[in-house]
């Protein structure tokens, strides 16, 4: 898998929090706002919105979209660019291995 900043001493960590996890699992198949997100996952927005950051600033999302509401607020609509993780750990050495989401062009 081939991402554009992708930092491969960070992936651990983010893979491996449940928050983290659970939010960019959550987004593979649909597109969602931070407040589908936290709805669904029962999650805070606050720490949604803290998520999606630094799954952002990792590159394992995109911003598939905007959309305005009718009050003309835009919204970010996020989607994970994988679909599947392998974590292995040996000793203290870990090795990741990532699927690309091939819905997320």
């Amino acid at each position: 898998l081939q991402l554009d900043k992708y930092d491969v001493n960070h992936d651990n960590i983010a893979l491996t929090n449940v928050c983290s996890h659970a939010v960019l699992f959550s987004i593979v198949d649909k597109a969602k706002d931070a407040g589908e997100i936290s709805n669904e996952l029962q999650l805070s927005i606050s720490n949604v919105y803290k998520t999606l950051m630094n799954l952002e600033k990792l590159t394992l999302i995109k911003i598939e979209r905007f959309v305005v509401t009718n009050t003309g607020k835009k919204i970010k609509l996020y989607r994970s660019r994988i679909k599947k993780a392998k974590i292995s750990v040996e000793g203290i050495n870990s090795k990741v291995e990532l699927v690309n989401n091939e819905n997320c062009n």
